[in-house]
């Protein structure tokens, strides 16, 4: 009997140095090194590299370009001309002789048209060209508080899932350990059979855990690559960002409802398709156009003679059209749908930025409370594992009643690396949905990509074909 406690009282041990460890790992949430790779730094990386929002960006310069092709309505439009040829003639005299010449007439010339006036089509394409690009630019933001969120999934499953592995490996070891105990005190006829065999169950199983961890640990790296733009190494622990976060609902719902880029995107669309409307409607309208030009002609023969002719002239010519065949009565009706979609489209974008900041509030002051009830858990599971182990070595329980307080610590533990996870993604996300997941607010040590900047080089450009950046 003296051996069996010792024995048991051995088990209880180490086990009780295994649930330490566990718990250490738990809320730590990873073990990393003091120089290690934080959520901060990650995001930055992210938000410069990430290859979807960069794609973005290019597609946000390329919406600038729309105001100076709107603004070209505003300048003259010149043209020269060149042409020349080879012209063969052949003339019947009056005295019946036939006369015959190779010419090699030319033209040069140049053509300058300024518009007075186009029924305001100009004004209101410069107007869209604009709205557009204010849309853009929220659509742009938009796209950035996703990438980051996801940084933020990657980074945590990452942490989430390394401290999965290290708690399973360390369920292996000790059940490992239980096994071989177990082993030994059936030879020395202290447990049945069926005591070996339900610890080998568990090994088996806790090394399948073990497996499962690891594949997740394995892929949610691979995307932590993909994301943020290296392998994670030595990632330091996460921390909620609370003191950013909307002290109530009703604070969410509305700064989401004003502030949310898709919601500003959408309002901006509005405006875009109600000036689109008076773009279409101007092609009803009278157009002025003033136009100059100068040219010279030469025909050059040596046996016609040579000729030549030289005109210059300025004309102003008003068109006013009377009827298109109903395109442009088309393409109002056509403006006139497109903007009631689009004001619907905004009710439909508000109403679900504000189900989305209800869903993220609540989802946030669910997960603290899950942390809470997981720390409880694990305390409680804690307690229960000391009791049984004491049981254990009272000869009050068996193998299998540590084995199953053991299984039910684990269980908790690592609810509560989900819960912690969980909680830190609740936080960003809620912060997200208010619209203020972006590198100003969380203070990221990274330049911040400002798209007026190319917005303000490129819409009074008269000329040049490269792009601010050299291409």
């Amino acid at each position: 009997m003296a051996r069996r406690a010792a024995r048991v009282g051995d088990i209880a041990g180490r086990l009780l140095r295994s649930g330490i460890c566990l718990a250490a790992a738990c809320f730590a949430f990873a073990a990393t090194a003091a120089h290690g790779e934080s959520l901060p730094e990650a995001l930055a990386k992210s938000y410069q590299t990430n290859p979807a929002l960069n794609a973005e960006r290019a597609r946000q310069r390329a919406t600038d370009e729309n105001v100076p092709q709107a603004l070209s309505g505003y300048r003259p439009q010149i043209l020269a001309t060149l042409s020349a040829g080879f012209q063969a003639v052949r003339n019947l005299l009056p005295d019946n002789t036939i006369q015959s010449a190779n010419l090699k007439p030319w033209t040069i010339g140049v053509t300058v048209s300024q518009t007075l006036f186009n029924g305001f089509k100009t004004a209101n394409s410069v107007r869209v060209a604009e709205l557009q690009v204010r849309s853009g630019r929220e659509a742009l933001r938009n796209v950035g508080q996703g990438v980051l969120l996801d940084a933020v999934t990657v980074y945590t499953n990452v942490l989430a899932n390394q401290s999965l592995v290290e708690a399973q490996r360390a369920n292996v070891a000790f059940l490992q350990e239980t096994l071989g105990i177990t082993q030994k005190r059936l030879n020395a006829g202290d447990v049945t059979p069926t005591d070996t065999a339900q610890a080998e169950a568990r090994l088996s199983r806790g090394r399948a855990d073990l497996n499962a961890a690891e594949v997740s640990l394995a892929v949610s790296q691979a995307t932590y690559t993909q994301v943020i733009g290296n392998a994670p190494s030595q990632l330091r622990p996460a921390d909620t960002i609370d003191r950013l976060l909307p002290r109530s609902r009703d604070d969410a719902t509305g700064l989401a409802f004003r502030e949310h880029p898709a919601v500003m995107a959408a309002s901006f669309d509005v405006d875009v398709a109600s000036t689109t409307i008076r773009v279409a409607e101007s092609s009803l309208m009278p157009t002025i156009t003033l136009q100059g030009s100068a040219s010279r002609s030469r025909q050059a023969d040596p046996t016609l003679g040579t000729f030549g002719t030289d005109q210059a002239s300025v004309t102003t010519q008003l068109n006013q059209p009377i009827y298109d065949g109903g395109m442009a009565a088309s393409q109002t009706r056509q403006a006139k749908e497109v903007a009631s979609q689009s004001r619907l489209v905004l009710d439909q974008v508000r109403n679900q930025a504000r189900t989305a900041a209800v869903g993220a509030w609540v989802a946030n002051e669910g997960a603290k409370i899950a942390v809470t009830a997981s720390e409880s858990e694990v305390r409680a599971a804690t307690v229960a594992l000391q009791g049984v182990q004491r049981e254990a070595a009272g000869g009050q329980r068996t193998t299998v009643d540590v084995l199953n307080a053991q299984q039910d610590l684990i269980l908790a533990k690592a609810r509560l690396i989900g819960a912690q996870r969980d909680r830190v993604i609740a936080s960003y996300t809620l912060l997200s949905a208010i619209g203020r997941l972006d590198v100003k607010n969380l203070g990221l040590k990274t330049p911040d990509y400002l798209p007026e900047v190319h917005y303000h080089q490129v819409r009074d450009a008269w000329h040049g074909l490269r792009t601010p950046s050299g291409q």
